[in-house]
């Protein structure tokens, strides 16, 4: 389906790694401070996309817009922080898809938005990102995705034209951006979308239900 690749690109929570349990935790434990009952983490899951915002929603119901919001969500990143990789994991596929690249020659990188301050940190931590030619975050730029310039500063940082790049995500936003960006876009649906996502309706080039799936795109042929 894509031809002529020369990078990849992926999202990070959700595509390339399962942070949440982690992140469930790090809210959880905010719960359980202050007296009230642990949630189970699927509970979480389902939001683990949304970073403070969708991990204190879930613990407290509570929206950005509530007085509290700040002193918690700092609560909540202390929390995160002191325990990013204690049961954060690759999802299944991912070690040997990224294994794959590197053994065809293929640069990778990822770009989230994700902040410098945890994005880094943990990318060091896992020897899965040690091959990663790129690692832009959600502060790197001045925008966020949906915005193209995350994935036009990865591009750069690997010396490549963005129109030879595939980008990987489990999110609509993903794929806005990577479309804006012209790059070749994949939706991933097995990270955190929850069963009403429909990933048909957000225009990828293609979609894969694993990660190994993405091999078999990286054919000759042309681009749909």
């Amino acid at each position: 389906m894509f031809t002529d690749t020369r990078a990849v690109l992926f999202d990070l929570d959700g595509t390339l790694i399962d942070s949440a349990p982690d992140l469930g935790a790090a809210a959880d434990k905010m719960r359980t401070d202050r007296g009230l009952a642990s949630l189970p983490l699927e509970g979480y899951r389902h939001m683990a996309g949304a970073g403070a915002r969708g991990m204190l929603g879930v613990a407290f119901g509570m929206t950005p817009d509530h007085a509290d919001y700040p002193t918690m969500r700092e609560e909540f990143f202390v929390n995160y922080e002191s325990r990013m990789t204690e049961l954060t994991y690759a999802f299944d596929g991912v070690a040997e898809l990224i294994a794959q690249l590197v053994a065809r020659g293929l640069p990778w990188g990822v770009v989230t938005n994700k902040s410098s301050r945890f994005t880094l940190p943990l990318t060091r931590q896992m020897p899965l990102f040690a091959s990663a030619a790129a690692v832009v975050c959600g502060d790197t730029t001045p925008h966020a995705k949906p915005h193209p310039e995350p994935l036009f500063e990865a591009a750069r940082q690997m010396g490549l034209d963005p129109a030879g790049c595939i980008y990987v995500g489990d999110d609509e936003r993903d794929v806005v951006a990577g479309l804006a960006a012209r790059m070749g876009t994949v939706a991933a649906t097995y990270g955190y979308l929850g069963s009403n996502a429909d990933t048909l309706l957000w225009g990828a080039h293609a979609q894969i239900n694993s990660p190994l799936e993405l091999l078999s795109l990286l054919k000759t042929g042309p681009r749909d």
